[in-house]
């Protein structure tokens, strides 16, 4: 046996594990064709016929392997020549109207069309900014907030309950934990509250949203190419455009740090991050990061410096790059506090 048959084989297995029961169901259905599949369909209950074609319509092209490892489930003897299969609607529609009448067809197809569409509902909503969502739900009741963090991802639901406040957090995670199952006219308004209020207001994003997602872009571009754009963003958008530079912290503006806030960073940086990131700074930045270190550390980096020779404009870029993100991350957990571009048009008038 090769190790690409062991290989094949583990990932068989893996696929099959992971597999629910509807699936490997569609899977069988569809090898026994659908003038048997209809017939041992018609034994099923209507929830177990729309569960099953849902699986099926969503299935696609399934390989021999696994078709071969699902029937050995069911029959542990595996027909010679079963091939690959593919699930669609049109297939799981075809062998439904083998035995069932076209008004119940209809309705069980729109059922599970409308459980697609609700799914993708759930995961647009799940994708807004998270203070999109705290905001929404600070004007909901606690079983409503509830619900609808009980359908979205836990890693977007833990972002969001904070955003709440202490008091309406514990309530609404209290809620979370006891709520039984919401009925399904219940469920059912949320979401259509969701699609009116959320998903169909072009809301998702204010231009306040906006322009930090492309400020924290921009602070991630290669400095060469944010140039280049800068040019025609300063042309096309003037107006946003500033306004996104406002939101931004580049290398430049760690001179805006006060002497502690500098120390702090610095002193957090490992291996050759701060020397190569000294060697592409302007000198007012340069003796500036200097005056913040003690007279011994500040002789050991300029040995270091002189001692790295000629270094790679990119690696350069790369250690500045680095060094703002640390100073975020420590501004982040509220170690230090950024400056804010905006505070340079706050003139002073006597």
């Amino acid at each position: 046996m090769t190790t690409n048959t062991l290989t094949e084989g583990r990932s068989t297995a893996i696929k099959l594990k992971k597999m629910k029961g509807p699936t490997k169901a569609a899977i069988t259905f569809l090898c026994l064709g659908e003038q048997a599949g209809s017939k041992l369909m018609q034994r099923l209950g209507s929830t177990e016929i729309e569960r099953i074609t849902a699986a099926m319509s969503q299935l696609g092209p399934i390989s021999s392997e696994v078709v071969e490892a699902v029937l050995a489930e069911f029959t542990e003897k595996v027909v010679s020549g079963t091939g690959s299969v593919v699930g669609s609607m049109s297939t799981a529609e075809s062998m439904l109207r083998k035995f069932l009448p076209d008004d119940q067809v209809a309705d069980i197809l729109n059922n599970v069309r409308t459980n697609k569409r609700e799914d993708a509902m759930w995961r647009g909503f799940g994708a807004l900014n998270e203070t999109v969502i705290a905001n929404y739900l600070k004007g909901e009741h606690d079983q409503t907030a509830a619900a609808i963090l009980n359908n979205v991802d836990t890693a977007v639901a833990a972002k969001v309950l904070p955003l709440l406040g202490a008091e309406r957090m514990h309530d609404v995670a209290e809620r979370m934990i006891t709520m039984e199952a919401v009925p399904l006219h219940m469920m059912q308004q949320i979401e259509e509250t969701l699609k009116l209020d959320i998903m169909s207001d072009a809301i998702h994003t204010s231009s306040a949203e906006t322009h930090q997602r492309m400020a924290d872009l921009f602070n991630k571009l290669d400095v060469q190419a944010f140039e280049q754009l800068s040019g025609a963003l300063n042309t096309r958008v003037p107006e946003a455009f500033q306004a996104i530079k406002q939101r931004m912290f580049v290398f430049d503006d760690l001179i805006k740090l006060n002497m502690q806030d500098i120390s702090q960073v610095m002193r957090g940086l490992e291996g050759e991050t701060l020397p190569l990131a000294m060697r592409g700074a302007k000198k007012e930045l340069r003796d500036h990061l200097m005056e913040c270190l003690p007279q011994r550390s500040r002789q050991m980096l300029m040995d270091e410096m002189e001692a790295a020779g000629p270094v790679r404009g990119r690696d350069v870029r790369a250690a500045q790059a680095d060094m703002v993100n640390y100073a975020k991350t420590l501004a982040d957990e509220g170690v230090i506090e950024l400056p804010s571009n905006a505070d340079d048009d706050d003139e002073l008038f006597e």
